[in-house]
């Protein structure tokens, strides 16, 4: 939908369709995030080639989620100033450029891989983590499209189907190595995000504040004129500012903690899982696959879908809590599990994707909720921070594995019941303080 603002003489046309605002900002963060299954599935090969220890191996497994957490924080920022399509079309351009480095690398020297060239492979996974940062990103340039009444189901929606990405390609991956070879898997996944970044960059819009500003509107005039079109949530000022408002607020770190937690946790186990289920139980890496994507990524990412929107019933501090608790029974199951029992392995498997899905989707309902007037800030806060745990966990866990052999991948999830206690903690302490009003903005 089209409509025509006369502002001084000049007629500008501006996009009015919150619903293709929520499907490229979606479909720019569906591409990116698949890099979080970048090295997972071939972690095994990779560790047995460049003979690395489990402390390398988990770097390996979590690089992409270095840049693709930290990223989060400036070009979130950069939304309130610019709007989400040329942060995030930048944030998939490098992530293009680490893809076709890493398919050059394999096809010219896979399996043929030599010690040294571990640091360049892990330099490509940094590079292609840039896409895992359009997440922080999208979530502002979506947020500015929707009232903040619908903002949980909108995002969950955003989150919920962007989410699938990693579930998907660690599912389809480890078929494609078997089918068509290690090298041909990497380039066609670099000419999936080729064409996949083309797409975005011709069809993504932003909100219309942003649309009348690259106009030529000036900001007051800007903001009152879209506010006129149905826009709610409008920016107060640039990227600095923007991150300076933000970081005020002390909601913004409790936030920043529990999505350490739910989604860096998530990240981390994404690519996690899949060398979990071949070194602890010997299953073969197409069934790996399957059991990470099924048992935890894709159901994460769907059920956290009804995370937003039950947080938007229920308030997303309350969500928060039984999402965490659930979280921490099946790392507990994990943990018991050490004795390889496969039955327990996989209940915990699934309630840890299912209770990190629902606190996702209920930790950023409450981003607008707690810092409305620097959203693009607070998101890149809580993105950016929030997701480094999935950098930091995986070489942790590595730590296990080397110090306990096998039963150290079981053993390692006590990280995980360790971090969802201290969640549930947070999270109840939210509730209590701001639990009342389920969908009012906090005013400073």
């Amino acid at each position: 939908m089209h409509k025509t603002i006369n502002y001084n003489g000049k007629e500008i046309q501006v996009v009015i369709n919150p619903t293709l605002g929520l499907a490229m900002a979606t479909w720019g963060f569906f591409i990116g995030f698949a890099a979080v299954s970048l090295y997972g599935p071939v972690a095994k090969n990779l560790k047995e080639i460049l003979g690395l220890s489990g402390f390398l191996m988990g770097l390996l497994v979590a690089a992409p989620n270095l840049t693709g957490s930290l990223l989060r924080i400036p070009f979130a920022a950069w939304v309130d100033k610019v709007g989400g399509k040329i942060p995030l079309a930048t944030l998939l351009g490098l992530a293009v450029v680490g893809m076709a480095g890493l398919s050059t690398l394999l096809a010219l020297y896979y399996p043929n891989l030599e010690p040294w060239m571990y640091w360049l492979i892990l330099f490509f996974g940094f590079l292609s983590g840039c896409g895992i940062a359009t997440f922080s990103v999208g979530i502002a340039q979506t947020a500015y499209w929707f009232p903040e009444k619908k903002q949980g189901s909108a995002l969950g929606i955003y989150a919920g189907v962007g989410n699938l990405a990693p579930g998907l390609f660690g599912m389809i991956l480890p078929f494609a190595l078997k089918s068509i070879g290690l090298t041909m898997s990497y380039i066609l996944w670099f000419g999936f995000l080729l064409v996949g970044t083309v797409i975005y960059i011709l069809f993504a819009k932003d909100a219309p504040y942003f649309q009348l500003v690259k106009a030529g509107v000036p900001h007051d005039d800007a903001v009152k004129l879209a506010k006129e079109l149905g826009q709610e949530l409008i920016p107060t000022g640039g990227l600095i500012s923007s991150l300076k408002n933000s970081a005020r607020h002390i909601q913004t770190w409790a936030l920043v903690a529990l999505y350490f937690v739910s989604f860096g946790g998530f990240l981390a186990l994404t690519g996690w899982f899949i060398v979990f289920w071949v070194q602890s139980y010997d299953i073969e890496l197409r069934h790996a696959g399957l059991l990470m994507a099924f048992g935890f990524s894709l159901l994460a990412s769907v059920i956290r879908i009804f995370g937003g929107w039950l947080s938007d019933k229920i308030g997303g501090e309350l969500v928060s809590i039984i999402a965490f608790t659930i979280t921490l029974v099946g790392a507990g199951l994990i943990v018991l599990a050490v004795n390889h029992n496969f039955f327990l392995s996989l209940t915990g498997e699934v309630l840890m994707g299912a209770g990190m899905g629902i606190a996702n989707g209920a930790v950023f309902k409450l981003v607008p909720k707690y810092v409305p007037h620097a959203t693009g800030g607070a998101a890149g806060w809580v993105g950016g921070l929030g997701a480094f745990g999935g950098f930091v966990v995986p070489p942790i866990l590595g730590l296990f594995v080397q110090n306990y052999g096998v039963v150290g991948y079981s053993k390692g999830f006590i990280v995980y019941m360790i971090l969802t206690s201290v969640a549930i903690i947070i999270s109840f302490l939210l509730w209590k303080s701001y639990g009342k009003e389920i969908n009012k903005p906090i005013e400073d």
